[in-house]
């Protein structure tokens, strides 16, 4: 019988080869920081036997990890509808939602709104438990104020699957941006690595060294003072497509943290960042049949197109 605090897992199948301190982190829902801690302190066994925190860890390896009582990790909020959150497609493996502005993927320190997983664990739906504990299911995510397409795994061999499809840039993930100014070229390829920005202001940047990233891009239509682009990513790094425009000063519509133009955005009524998730394409984990969905634009943004055609 193991004591309070003690818990004897296998690595699951999602985390093959991780690092063990990103696998404790991803699967206690601790901090990266607190996971190296106990590490360092000999309260994680990788196989019987103490580990590095840059060992890799395989699928199966049984962890023994001694976890910080209780009152040390803060309880997840308790699940609570989402309005305006839609389930487009739903089976065994996996769920599609159509996600609307304002609400977070999944729970993170210091957001307080609504998230993606709180609203299907609401209503209802199974999710995987594959990830760590305030992201499990999650296979991919988007801003909270991007609107769009997203799936969330509802198994653990959707999860596995889906994962990996992502790592492999197997999905086809399109969004449509409108973005300041006319592109040029009209069409092209945007390849620079993203990193935190230097700042840590919570704003990424194009920074030598860091993650690969690429985006490419194609004008569907051309305003007076901005167009609109159809995106396709190769990658999928946190705020990529915002970060990659604004590098090319074609920076979204009303994205303030990126240095959109505030009064463009303030003629327009925009007050969010022009971006939406307008189709994802990808092979069902289950039995490899091709998935493709499709999402309208939100009322905001499709006002916002009204406005610069009347103009044009």
């Amino acid at each position: 019988m193991t004591a309070p605090g003690q818990r004897r897992v296998p690595v699951p199948e999602g985390l093959d080869g991780e690092r063990l301190d990103a696998a404790i982190a991803r699967m206690f829902g601790l901090s990266r920081t607190r996971a190296v801690e106990l590490i360092s302190a000999g309260a994680v066994l990788v196989g019987g036997m103490p580990a590095g925190k840059s060992d890799r860890v395989p699928a199966g390896e049984w962890l023994d990890v001694t976890l910080p009582p209780a009152a040390e990790t803060p309880a997840a909020p308790p699940p609570a509808a989402v309005p305006g959150l839609a389930v487009i497609y739903e089976d065994a493996d996996l769920v599609v939602v159509d996600k609307p502005a304002g609400v977070a993927a999944h729970p993170t320190p210091g957001w307080t709104g609504p998230t993606v997983l709180q609203g299907l664990l609401a209503a209802g739906h199974r999710i995987a438990t594959s990830g760590a504990a305030e992201r499990q299911g999650i296979v991919h995510r988007l801003d909270a104020n991007t609107t769009g397409l997203m799936v969330v795994a509802k198994s653990e061999h959707g999860y596995t699957v889906l994962k990996q499809a992502f790592r492999d840039r197997e999905v086809d993930k399109r969004y449509h941006a409108l973005v300041q100014g006319h592109p040029d070229p009209l069409r092209g390829t945007i390849d620079a690595p993203i990193a935190r920005h230097p700042s840590g202001d919570g704003r990424f940047a194009v920074v030598s060294g860091g993650r690969t990233a690429v985006t490419h891009y194609d004008t569907l239509e051309a305003f007076r003072a901005a167009s609109l682009a159809e995106i396709k990513l190769e990658t999928g790094r946190t705020h990529q497509i915002r970060v990659h425009m604004a590098a090319v000063r074609h920076p979204c519509v009303g994205d303030r943290l990126y240095g959109a133009d505030p009064v463009l955005a303030s003629r327009l009524g925009v007050t969010r960042q022009w971006l939406h998730a307008v189709r994802l394409g990808l092979a069902h984990p289950d039995d490899g049949r091709w998935m493709e969905f499709s999402s309208a634009y939100p009322a905001d943004l499709a006002g916002v197109l009204e406005v610069l055609g009347g103009e044009s």
